[in-house]
């Protein structure tokens, strides 16, 4: 393995060192992964299964949107669950005097 004297490098050097390091990393991490599903299948394979009869395809489960809790109050499009961030309008109405309850939907 190379010795390198980091402290000679310049921070670009260093960046794209830092860079390569992780691609290298990550690649490495594929290969392994790679491997041991091939070594997996062929198991599978040897028992007279293939590795989806055995694993199964996990669904990904789905979440309902969640129901609108507040309506813009010149345009009811526009519509915001409570969740996440806040929408632009319901800042600039909370900013203009609107209280969340007077947004709220019925």
């Amino acid at each position: 393995m190379a010795d390198y004297d980091l402290e000679a490098l310049s921070l670009s050097e260093l960046k794209k060192m830092q860079k390569d390091v992780a691609k290298a990393i990550s690649t490495f991490e594929d290969r392994q992964k790679a491997e041991a599903r091939a070594k997996v299948e062929a198991f599978a394979r040897d028992l007279g299964y293939s590795l989806a009869e055995l694993v199964g395809t996990e669904a990904k489960s789905s979440r309902a949107p969640a129901a609108a809790k507040y309506r813009h109050p010149e345009n009811p499009a526009l519509t915001w669950s409570g969740r996440g961030r806040k929408p632009q309008w319901f800042v600039e109405a909370l900013a203009g005097g609107k209280t969340a309850a007077d947004l709220a939907i019925g």
